[in-house]
């Protein structure tokens, strides 16, 4: 995978993982504009995190991008993220996304560039891909960061941060 990416990828892991950090307990638990507070924006990318971790793996073991999507307003509900601790949503949200950085960093460069003509990506994708347009698994990655970077986005636009 492109260098530059995973610099990128990192960077803002470790940069969001900081600020994150210093939210107070109370302040994430508040709704949002969306309706959403901060602890289930981050149990949701937790949910996108897992999600498509299968979809990273599987898709290095087959020939499609064919993939089943998930009830995301579902999965925040019954786990009921807004009552976990905050540090503990940080350090998972931190962990399970540097694990997917190592999986990123080992994907050969054929893998990650083959296109795939069958594919849910018109379903499934953050920026969504017509049915009858090829992709590839690096385009699958790519649209999964900057689904997180939009959330992280939603989280410290309610903050001030010094």
């Amino acid at each position: 995978m492109n260098e530059n990416f995973l610099a990128e990828f990192r960077t803002t892991l470790e940069s969001a993982s900081e600020r994150l950090l210093v939210l107070p307990e109370a302040e994430t638990e508040a709704p949002l504009d969306d309706g959403w507070c901060a602890k289930q924006i981050l149990g949701h990318l937790i949910d996108s995190a897992a999600n498509n971790h299968s979809r990273f793996v599987r898709a290095q073991l087959k020939d499609d991008l064919l993939f089943e999507g998930y009830d995301q307003e579902g999965w925040v509900r019954v786990q009921k993220y807004e009552q976990e601790a905050w540090i503990t949503l940080v350090d998972l949200w931190t962990n399970y996304n540097l694990h997917l950085l190592h999986l990123f960093e080992n994907i050969p460069a054929e893998t990650l560039k083959k296109p795939r003509v069958n594919h849910s990506l018109d379903k499934i994708a953050w920026k969504t891909v017509p049915p009858n347009e090829p992709v590839t698994l690096e385009y699958l990655i790519r649209d999964y960061f900057g689904h997180l970077q939009e959330h992280l986005g939603q989280i410290f636009g309610q903050f001030e941060f010094s």
